[in-house]
């Protein structure tokens, strides 16, 4: 089956936003360092550069993906890319840490517009024999821009200054929103009711959970501090999950996690995206901190890691269509374990960096299986007119694994020692650890079932 022109449009232009927002995920990692010493931030700020992002982009998805289902994906879509333009200048223009970590909440605030509405949009775009593949490059894609983002910010915080990691958002931006109302059909999904009840609750349950595990090293597990905020935050969760179980349109249906398929695909989706995102946090600030590179050379030394994706990627979007996701989440995630934990062994102080080739290569052709099939295998587990709830509610696990692996083994980094410790050794260790975890949750995803439709009024395609 041939891929039509509006097709390729859509295609194209929903991988650039997708681009944009997940390159800004860790497009800091490799600038850290320079942050670090043109503003003055410490370790927890450094971490809050990160996750600030990603926990906004996390918790404001489920809404996002609501409001484009009732009001248009490709609207939304098209606002979430605007949004996101004008908070990148706002980082640039930062002249203190906080200023830098509030820009940086706003720019999720675009990102959870941009991303769940990319999926929808691609996924009504493609049937379901050709959506594997499109997924497949989608994901290719946007996996290459995570694992690419050190590269990249290297490049530019060496050549020009960190600013201008966040300025080159300005003309990608300015040019993609005009060509998005263009040439992308509008397109909705199931008519909900905004769930700003559910919303509120889990941003304050994710921001006391995160806060008090990137807080409880520095200044006391059992202080008033990190107790009060882990107990707020369990509270609220608590609280969100009788919430969604009792109101009539929840953000995040509960008994799509009685779905085993959609339910293990989220479980594996989260657990991988906490071990990426925590690896390339402290890789990146490895090869400066202790191998003495310069920005550009620490996102040069990643490449055999990124590399991968141009060659393994697209051969795992095919490889879902053919074998099924389970077999590539499984072994995609368990070569990320082998990588990662070979990894911890060689970052010791008198390691060169020759020996760190071999095992960023196993973890990069990990993360290309399973990524793609992780994310296929939750878009296809519930009817096509729930995928922007599906979208919504696997993007959101997936950040929220972000923040909670950068949070977790930030504390174990400063437990060991940090940078003059053995922090960046079981910190990498402790991202082998939760890929594990996710390649057993991959055990789960099982074959897929024939659509049912849901017994709930759908939107017609505008």
């Amino acid at each position: 089956m041939r891929t039509t022109n509006e097709q390729r449009w859509v295609l194209g232009l929903t991988s650039i936003g997708s681009v944009m927002v997940s390159l800004d995920v860790l497009v800091v990692a490799a600038a850290l360092t320079t942050i670090r010493g043109d503003l003055g931030a410490s370790v927890q700020q450094l971490e809050w550069t990160v996750n600030a992002y990603s926990v906004s982009f996390a918790v404001l998805l489920m809404t996002a993906a609501a409001i484009g289902d009732r009001w248009g994906r490709r609207r939304t879509y098209a606002t979430g890319l605007t949004l996101f333009t004008v908070a990148s200048a706002a980082c640039a223009l930062a002249s203190s840490v906080e200023w830098l970590i509030a820009a940086r909440i706003v720019q999720g605030v675009g990102a959870a517009m941009v991303m769940p509405l990319a999926i929808g949009l691609l996924t009504a775009a493609f049937p379901p024999e050709r959506r594997g593949w499109a997924v497949g490059v989608f994901s290719g894609v946007t996996g290459l821009a995570v694992l690419g983002g050190p590269v990249i910010g290297g490049a530019v915080t060496e050549g020009l200054a960190w600013q201008w990691i966040f300025w080159i958002n300005l003309p990608v931006g300015l040019i993609a929103v005009p060509l998005v109302l263009r040439k992308i059909p509008e397109s909705a999904g199931v008519a909900r009711r905004l769930d700003l009840g559910g919303a509120a609750l889990v941003t304050v349950a994710v921001l006391g959970l995160v806060w008090g595990v990137s807080r409880g090293e520095s200044i006391g597990w059992s202080s008033v501090e990190v107790v009060t905020s882990f107990a707020v935050g369990v509270l609220f969760l608590v609280g969100f999950l009788l919430w969604e179980s009792r109101t009539a349109q929840p953000m995040v249906p509960v008994e799509f996690f009685r779905n085993r398929i959609f339910a293990a695909a989220n479980a594996a989706g989260f657990l991988l995206t906490a071990a990426l995102f925590s690896a390339v946090f402290f890789l990146s600030q490895y090869m400066q901190a202790v191998l003495g590179s310069d920005p550009l050379r620490a996102g040069l030394q990643l490449l055999p890691w990124t590399a991968t994706l141009f060659i393994v990627g697209p051969l795992a979007g095919r490889l879902v269509d053919k074998l099924g996701e389970r077999p590539l989440v499984v072994i995609g995630l368990s070569l990320q374990a082998v990588g990662l934990w070979w990894l911890s062994h060689a970052t010791t102080g008198s390691t060169q960096y020759g020996e760190l080739v071999a095992p960023l290569i196993v973890a990069g052709c990990g993360i290309s299986l399973a990524m793609p099939a992780a994310q296929t295998a939750a878009m296809s587990a519930l009817p096509r007119e729930a995928v922007g709830i599906a979208s919504g509610i696997y993007s959101m696990n997936r950040q929220l694994g972000g923040a909670a692996g950068v949070a977790v083994l930030g504390s174990v980094f400063v437990a060991a020692g940090g940078y003059t410790g053995a922090g960046f050794t079981r910190a990498v260790a402790g991202a082998a650890v939760l890929s594990v975890l996710g390649a057993l949750a991959g055990f789960a995803i099982t074959a897929r079932k024939a659509e049912v439709p849901l017994k709930q009024p759908v939107l017609e395609t505008r």
